[in-house]
């Protein structure tokens, strides 16, 4: 019995952290204030495996939802985790305190760990 309750716990680890591999997780944003917007420096964590499976964007996402602003990532990062990426110019209605940043991957999409950011002079 016990050598089956470790099977299966052995199963179940590896299906949980298979899952969780798949998502990508923003670890670091540094945000300034811009006479043509406000710039976004996002730092990202996900296990880039090539071309079929990597942190594809970033993006800027007020309290309602609203996307104001995607970065969007050309190529994989396998040799270069986690990494930081920058975006400028992101025009934030005058009303909104703070956004939150989202990541996803291709080919599963958005996921993972996100981050709410105050915005300077708000």
């Amino acid at each position: 019995m016990l050598r089956i309750l470790l099977v299966s716990f052995v199963c179940l680890t590896g299906v949980t952290q298979s899952a969780i591999a798949g998502d990508t997780d923003v670890v670091g944003v540094k945000v300034r204030a811009g006479s043509s917007g406000f710039g976004f420096d996002v730092t990202l964590r996900h296990g880039d495996e090539g071309w079929e499976h990597y942190a594809d964007r970033w993006e800027v996402v007020g309290p309602d939802g609203t996307v104001y602003g995607t970065r969007v990532l050309l190529h994989p990062h396998e040799n270069e985790q986690p990494f930081t990426r920058s975006k400028s110019g992101v025009k934030i209605p005058d009303g909104v305190k703070s956004v939150e940043i989202r990541a996803g991957a291709k080919p599963h999409g958005l996921g993972g760990e996100t981050m709410r950011v105050d915005l300077p002079g708000r």
